[in-house]
């Protein structure tokens, strides 16, 4: 419940009213974001808002052998704020079918998006999708994947959030398994 209140607090300074959910006023949003904890989203809960403007894409041929399809994937946004980096992007059937189900994921039975990741080609590290815990059942801070099977002109919307890479790298290269390396991306 107080990710839920953290949350609508934040919602709640970002627009301006200046009161948190008890009443109390806010100082300045750094207050909440600095003193929040990490996010705990499960996969069953919805992307955070996708601005329109793509600004990255690539298309890829998914499957193997007589099963495959072609699809493209389209990054909306690559938002750094605080500590966090969220991605969001939009995956898109051009042809064929599209295994979306379990295409990301870190396994065969992980119907996540947990298996994509941030490259920082300036520090030659790696960012993996934040968890919501240390245990062995923490999920991943992203979407779920459960069901999705794309047909040609058929789309998916999706998101992971991460760590955020240090404030002087700009630009990182996403990865995302079946569908390549997208190059470059701004990060804003």
């Amino acid at each position: 419940m107080r990710k839920t209140i953290v949350l609508v607090g934040a919602a709640v300074v970002l627009s301006g009213c200046g009161m948190s959910p008890g009443g109390q006023p806010q100082t300045a949003a750094k207050d909440v974001t600095t003193t929040a904890p990490a996010p705990q989203q499960t996969p069953a809960q919805t992307a955070p808002p996708q601005a329109d403007v793509v600004i990255a894409s690539r298309e890829a041929k998914v499957g193997s052998g007589d099963e495959y399809g072609k699809a493209r994937v389209e990054i909306t946004a690559l938002l750094r704020q605080g500590k966090t980096v969220t991605l969001n992007w939009t995956i898109t059937a051009i042809e064929g079918k599209i295994n979306v189900h379990n295409g990301l994921g870190g396994g065969g039975f992980d119907y996540t998006v947990s298996n994509v990741s941030l490259i920082d080609p300036v520090n030659a590290k790696r960012y993996r999708v934040a968890r919501n815990g240390t245990a062995a059942d923490a999920t991943c801070v992203c979407s779920g994947t459960q069901g999705q099977f794309l047909e040609a002109g058929e789309s998916s919307t999706l998101y992971a959030v991460f760590a955020a890479p240090p404030p002087e790298v700009t630009k990182v290269n996403v990865e995302m398994p079946m569908l390549g390396v997208l190059t470059d991306v701004p990060l804003s």
